[in-house]
């Protein structure tokens, strides 16, 4: 049993342990070498495609590094699964369409628009996900994949 005066050293001497751990790691995770938010490579091309994701509230149907809804498909590495033209495509569509019975909205985009959501994902698509895109229950991947 330890006396008082041990416990309140060993409780002092643990929590400054502690606390000098959590200011390192705090230090290590902001440091540019442990950066993976790819925020350099943001262009107003990109802002204006977050702008129209979020005016749009796309995240009302889908989901974008794994938040949003789950009505319609994962859009994390899109460009990578369909490719630029299909997403084009869909995005400037004149009229609604149902892909496995679940109706997408025809916003109509125009070019530019549309170039702006792909510029947006193209660079979603470029932050390092530590992996999170290749541990995807099977489950999912048949929802990402529709």
């Amino acid at each position: 049993m330890l006396s008082k005066k041990q416990a309140r050293a060993f409780f002092l001497g643990g929590t400054t342990v502690t606390f000098l751990i959590f200011i390192g790691l705090t230090i290590f995770s902001f440091s540019k070498e442990q950066d993976q938010s790819n925020y350099e490579a943001i262009t107003d091309q990109v802002v204006r495609g977050k702008t129209l994701w979020e005016k749009n509230n796309c995240m009302g149907c889908h989901t974008l590094l794994g938040e949003g809804a789950y009505y319609a498909p994962e859009l994390t590495k899109v460009i990578d699964r369909r490719g630029e033209n299909y997403i084009k495509a869909v995005l400037m569509n004149p009229v609604p369409w149902q892909p496995n019975d679940r109706k997408m909205v025809a916003y109509g985009f125009s070019e530019q628009e549309a170039d702006d959501l792909i510029a947006f994902f193209d660079w979603i698509d470029d932050i390092d996900l530590n992996g999170f895109d290749r541990i995807v229950s099977p489950l999912a991947k048949d929802k990402i994949n529709n």
